[in-house]
Order: C-alpha cells, then sequence, then structure tokens
C-alpha cells in the first residue's frame, strides 16, 4: 500500500481533550475524502492518503506542469514528489472545528509528527547505492532522480553545490599555484633577508612588561609573511574577483538549462500556492500584500542591535588577545616567552571560532523571531526574510574580528611613549615589522579548518548518534490490545512506518542551512582570498565530501524532506551576487591596507637607489625594513612603563611606523604611502568592477538554444491555438 503521509500520536485516554482533538481533525481529513488507516503500537500511527480528485484538482488549474516528470516515475499517475508536496498543504491548512489546525495541534501534543515515507523502491535504492555513498564522490550527481525523490528545490542545491565545486577546482588550481609561487621566495625575498641579518637592530617592546628584542629573532615569521605577501597574491586577487562573477554567470546559464529540461521556466510559485489553497477550501480568500513601516523600523533597530553585539564580540576578542600577549610574554615557560604574539593570534582564533558556535544557535533564534514582527505573507516571502537576517547575523559573527585584524590591528594602537590601552592598562596588539597580513592567514586557516573539520564531523556525527539512540529507546515492543482496541498482528506497513519514525525530525529550515553553510564557506573562498591563498583549495576538499555527507543524511539519517518546487536557488542567488561585490571591495583593502605591497612598491620608485641611480645589480627593495621602522628615544617612554634595561647601554629602539625622530608626528613618506594606498584601492575596484561589468554582459544568463527552444515553444503553442480556433469556426 502506498501512503502519502504518516501522522504519529501518543496513546490518550478515551474521551480525553487531546482524544477529542485529534478524532475532529481526522473527521476533516475524512470529509475531504483522504483514506486513513490507523496501527497500534507503543504510538499510534496514521497513514494518510488523499483522493485522485484532489490531484486532478490540481492538474486542471496548473495544466498538468508534472507531464515530464510523471512519465518517468509515476506513469499511472501523478509524480509521488507532487503527491507529497499537496497533501503537506492540505495537512497544514486543515482547519478543525475548534479553528486550530496540525501546527497548532503539534504544540498541544495532541500529534507528536507528521512525515512523508522514505518507500523501498527502486529509486531509492539507486540514490542509496550510486550517489550517498562515498563510493560516487568523484561520480556526477544524478540531479534527475534526486529531483523525482526530493523535488525541484532540493535537486536545485546539489546541482548548484555539484556546478560550485566543479568551477572551485580552478581557483584551488590557481591558488595553490600561488602559494607554491611564495614557497620559491621563502628565503629569497630581500625584505625577508634584511630581517634576518638584522643583528644589531633593537625593537621596542611588544608588551609593557616584555624586554627589548633584536629584529632578527623574526626572522622565520618574516619568511612566512613574505611567502604570502608578494606579487602573485595581487594577480590571485584580481582572478577571485573576476572567478566570482564568471562562476555565477555560468550558473545563472546552467539554471536555465536545468529548469527549461524540467518544463518550470515561467513556473510561478504563487499561483501554485494559491491553486493548492483553493483545492483545500474553494472559499478561500487570499491573504493581501501588507507592510508596516513601524515594524520594519522596529525589525531594522533591532538588526543594528545585534551588529552592535558582534562589534563588541570583536572588541572582547581584541581584549583576550591583548591580556594573552601580556600572559604569554611574562611565563616562565621560555617557548610561551618567545613564541607569545603567534601563540595569542592562534588561541584568539580559537576562541573566535567557539564564538562563532555558540552565535550561531542565538542568531537562528533572533531572526526567527524578527521574522514573526514583520508577519511575512507566504513560507518564501518568510524565507527570504530570515535568510537575509541570518546571512547578515552570521555574516558579522565570521569575519567582525577578521575585519578588525586585517584593518584595524597595529594602526590604532599609538606610538612608543603614547600607546592606546584599553580601560587605560594593556596596550593594543602591534604589527609584526613584516606585516600583519601573516594574523590574518592564521586565523583564516584555523577557522576554516576547525569549521570543516569538527563542524561537519558534528554534522553528521550528532544525528547519527541521535538515530540510534532513538532505535534504542523508541523501538516499539509488541502489543495485542490496548484500550479495548484489536491491532493486526503483523501489517506490512507497521515497519516501515516505525523505521522512517525513528529517523531524525525535518524541519523547514534543513535544506536552508546546507545553503548557509556553503555560503559562508563561498565568502570565506572570495572576501579575505587575498590573505590566505589557500581557501580554495580547503573548500574544494571539504565540498568533495559535502556533497555525499548531505546526500547520506537525507536519505538514512533523516525523515524524508517534503518536496517543493522551485526554478532557482531563491534569494541566495542575491546573497552571492553580494558576496562577489564585497570579494572586490575586501581583497582590494587587504592589498591596500594590510599588505605590505604598497610600502615596498613605493620605496622602490620614490625613496631606493633605483630611484635615486640606475643600477641593475642591487635589488630595488634593499634597505626597505630599515626605512620603514621609525625611531624612538628611550627617555620618552612612560615613566611608570619603562622597560629593563639593566645591563644594556640602549638609548634608542626601532617600531613599525613612518613617524619622525623628534616630536613623532607623521613623515612625508607615511602620506606618500596613504595616497599610493588610496589610489591602488581605487583603481584595483574600479578595474575589477568593470571586468565583473564586462563578463556579466559577455556571458548571457540564458543560453541561445534555452531561448531558441521557448521561442519555439511559443509558437508551437499560438499555432495550436489559431488551428483550434479555425477549426471551430468551420464546423
Amino acid at each position: 500500500e502506498k501512503w502519502d503521509f504518516v501522522l504519529v500520536s501518543d496513546i490518550h485516554e478515551m474521551g480525553s481533550e487531546k482524544e477529542i482533538k485529534r478524532k475532529k481533525f481526522l473527521d476533516e481529513l475524512s470529509k475531504k475524502g483522504f483514506t486513513i488507516k490507523k496501527i497500534e503500537d507503543t504510538k499510534l500511527f496514521y497513514g494518510v492518503r488523499a483522493p485522485q480528485h484532489i490531484f486532478r484538482k490540481y492538474q486542471c488549474l496548473m495544466g498538468n506542469p508534472d507531464r515530464r516528470l510523471q512519465s518517468q516515475s509515476s506513469p499511472q499517475g501523478i509524480p509521488v514528489t507532487t503527491r507529497i508536496r499537496i497533501v503537506h498543504f492540505i495537512l497544514h491548512n486543515t482547519v478543525t472545528p475548534d479553528f486550530e489546525k496540525l501546527q497548532d495541534l503539534m504544540k498541544k501534543k495532541v500529534f507528536e509528527a507528521a512525515f512523508p515515507l522514505h518507500e523501498k523502491e527502486e529509486l531509492t535504492e539507486y540514490l542509496n547505492q550510486k550517489w550517498a555513498c562515498w563510493r560516487g564522490v568523484f561520480s556526477q550527481q544524478p540531479i534527475e532522480k534526486i529531483r523525482c525523490y526530493f523535488g525541484e528545490k532540493v535537486a536545485l542545491y546539489f546541482a548548484w553545490l555539484g556546478w560550485y565545486t566543479c568551477l572551485l577546482g580552478f581557483a584551488a588550481l590557481f591558488g595553490v599555484v600561488t602559494f607554491v609561487a611564495g614557497i620559491t621566495i621563502f628565503s629569497s625575498s630581500q625584505v625577508s633577508r634584511e630581517i634576518c641579518e638584522a643583528n644589531t637592530t633593537i625593537m621596542c617592546p611588544l608588551c609593557d612588561k616584555c624586554p627589548f628584542w633584536v629584529l632578527s629573532e623574526a626572522c622565520t615569521y618574516a619568511k612566512v609573511t613574505h611567502m604570502i605577501d608578494n606579487e602573485a597574491t595581487v594577480v590571485f586577487a584580481m582572478f577571485m574577483a573576476i572567478w566570482a562573477t564568471v562562476f555565477l554567470e555560468l550558473w545563472k546559464r546552467q539554471r536555465a538549462t536545468v529548469v527549461t529540461d524540467w518544463d518550470l521556466y515561467g513556473w510561478d510559485e504563487e499561483e501554485e500556492e494559491l491553486a493548492m489553497q483553493l483545492i483545500n477550501n474553494l472559499q478561500h480568500e487570499p491573504r493581501l500584500y501588507q507592510h508596516s513601516y513601524f515594524r520594519s523600523t522596529i525589525v531594522l533597530l533591532l538588526v543594528l542591535l545585534m551588529i552592535v553585539v558582534f562589534i563588541g564580540i570583536a572588541h572582547a576578542l581584541v581584549i583576550y588577545r591583548v591580556i594573552a600577549m601580556a600572559f604569554f610574554s611574562q611565563s616562565s615557560l621560555s617557548l610561551l616567552r618567545e613564541r607569545a604574539d603567534v601563540l595569542a593570534v592562534m588561541s584568539g582564533a580559537v576562541l573566535h571560532y567557539i564564538t562563532i558556535v555558540i552565535m550561531t544557535k542565538i542568531n537562528r533564534h533572533v531572526a526567527l523571531f524578527l521574522c514573526d514582527l514583520e508577519k511575512p505573507r507566504t513560507l518564501s516571502q518568510r524565507e527570504n526574510n530570515f535568510t537575509m537576517k541570518i546571512f547578515t547575523f552570521q555574516f558579522f559573527t565570521n569575519f567582525s574580528s577578521l575585519i578588525y585584524i586585517a584593518f584595524f590591528l597595529g594602526r590604532i594602537n599609538g606610538h612608543p611613549g603614547h600607546y592606546v590601552r584599553i580601560a587605560g592598562r594593556w596596550r593594543l596588539e602591534e604589527c609584526h615589522p613584516s606585516g600583519c597580513i601573516t594574523d590574518l592567514f592564521i586565523q583564516m586557516a584555523i577557522i576554516m579548518v576547525l569549521k570543516q573539520s569538527i563542524s561537519n564531523a558534528m554534522e553528521y556525527f550528532s544525528p547519527w548518534i541521535r538515530h540510534k539512540l532513538r532505535k534504542r529507546h523508541k523501538r516499539p515492543k509488541k502489543r495485542s490490545v490496548m484500550l479495548g482496541e484489536e491491532e493486526e498482528a503483523e501489517d506490512p506497513c507497521k515497519a516501515q512506518w516505525l523505521s522512517n519514525y525513528e529517523l531524525n525530525e525535518v524541519n523547514i529550515f534543513s535544506l536552508f542551512n546546507e545553503f548557509l553553510e556553503m555560503t559562508i564557506q563561498y565568502s570565506f573562498t572570495t572576501i579575505f582570498v587575498a590573505a590566505f591563498p589557500l581557501a580554495p583549495l580547503l573548500a574544494f576538499l571539504n565540498n568533495l565530501f559535502e556533497i555525499h555527507l548531505d546526500a547520506k543524511k537525507m536519505m538514512r539519517l533523516y525523515r524524508r524532506m517534503v518536496p517543493r518546487k522551485a526554478n532557482d536557488i531563491g534569494i541566495w542567488l542575491q546573497v552571492l551576487e553580494a558576496i562577489g561585490i564585497l570579494a572586490v571591495i575586501g581583497n582590494g583593502l587587504v592589498i591596500a591596507i594590510t599588505s605590505d605591497f604598497i610600502p615596498v612598491q613605493v620605496y622602490k620608485y620614490m625613496y631606493s637607489h633605483c630611484a635615486r641611480e640606475n643600477r641593475t645589480d642591487v635589488d630595488c627593495s634593499t634597505g626597505y625594513i630599515n626605512h620603514s621602522l621609525s625611531v624612538f628615544h628611550i627617555q620618552n617612554f612612560e615613566p611608570s612603563v619603562l622597560p629593563n634595561i639593566t645591563g644594556r647601554e640602549i638609548k634608542e629602539c626601532r617600531y613599525r611606523d613612518y613617524r619622525n625622530a623628534d616630536d613623532y608626528t607623521y613623515t612625508v613618506q607615511f602620506w606618500h604611502i596613504f595616497a599610493a594606498r588610496l589610489a591602488f584601492l581605487i583603481l584595483f575596484e574600479h578595474v575589477a568592477l568593470c571586468v565583473k561589468l564586462i563578463a556579466a554582459w559577455y556571458i548571457p544568463d540564458v543560453p541561445q538554444k534555452v531561448k531558441n527552444h521557448l521561442l519555439h515553444r511559443k509558437h508551437t503553442d499560438l499555432r495550436r491555438e489559431l488551428s483550434m480556433m479555425e477549426y471551430s469556426t468551420e464546423v
């Protein structure tokens, strides 16, 4: 027997309020012609099957939109995915005499669950063996079969994820080449060599209780920095800005081809919703569009308040790094003292990841609350509103600390003798003499590795453990008679319903979670990729397994999703386009502000010996480090924080900045570099955005094949209508 849905309820006492409410709801379904089958165990299971006239009405109103799918998966009737979608809609919009819907009854514990079934059929076996398995990691996804089982929305998600992963391979290859190019200059960079040879350059203390140190002690750190921060990084950042545009434009073409094959190019979601409302209740009146400026203002203020909270969390992480730096620097362990700056960065990155995990759960509840305040008209509108809010919250949660490191670290900390302090006590961090980009590299590497290892492990093993526990604790025992009702001894549906009930519950945001995860990953892959060229490679490797991890969860660990029809990925496309623009701005700022690329170029062409005399036997960046370090006189230190100089004749120290040695005001070089940074930023962003616009124009969103197919279809339909009109006139 085929059943569209299964309702699960606890066994309530005869005549109790819950039992009466359950009976009223089932009676309403019976009045609509539904067939209901009851199986009793430790729970009550009700199989629900809709009458055929409901589906004939749907086909009449919508013009049989599933004719192709019908011929493939259900030659005798309407496709299973459409049946489930229609029955789900009717179940959730059926009103009892007490004006209660299924959702209200589930909140009152009248019903515990409602779900469609994972059927044991040929299609299920194929997906389990060819798709939801690790053997198919490098195989092409069966998108058409996924559509036949889970519906168009899920199929489009996997089509998009597969397309994204495929094109991510090219970005990963370019990133690896950029990283390898950096490795080749690991020891040959002139700037790194100068730092390693600066045995007599005394640097100012990194914290109030820290000692003076010699610049050559930072030799390894400098080599790593210039392995990341080089000319190849600029080219890679430009490439990724173009790649993001090309990826989205090619996806639009792929999406147009796919939905045209599905006969969904001109599908209207609102029309289908109205049709199902009328099928459920012929007297239904549509809910009109409404907009409240008062509610919108309240929502906007609350969103801004949340953003302030995220900025506060970023400040807390900054305070932690400052305190951790001071703590590690004063440690009795030499390893902690010598690597205090790196350990502070790494521990801060781990703490940032923990805040991401915690705030993700809080963000979801806040976003849902704000959506309820807006009172959206439809489920799609609610999803769009929720998407924009949760993505905004998650973006600030994930990137607020990265933004501080990239654009503020070492630029707002003051200078020796006049440091900016937190609570008048702790000094803000300084950049390393070779630049701040390594801090950003470490932060991104740790967060991406943790998110793609621990988070993915939890994403799979958490539902797996819950499923095993449900099977152990909720495995029903055989019952013969209860409450005076007899049960069939071995009903053929019983085992199937029980096994589906033991799976994890699916909510309306299950697919949303997967989209959000990939969108945040896309942000990491594009926005700060100039500081972490290996981000595309990590994302590519992760996605190869993510596709089949999601498939295994959907097929084996979760109840069957309610199939939903769709002809695109919805508002996520707009989110991805916004990320593409942010990627241009972010990478331009990283190269202009975080990187030392601009200061080195300014030195080469304005202050080096190459600018004064035409010589080719010496590297033009020779002398850059000495040029980029300012001089500070020891007697100008604040008396309360004067470093310990016992046994050392030190009168001055160096620090990273462009300031005069007399009054510590900015030098002319500082303003030259500032102007060059600004000019590069404007030039980079305008060139990148122009290239993006040209690429968007050059690559049509809809292939000519699809346009011609739609043109021929319109022509054929019009000719058929005209022929029928002439025939009827002759008759």
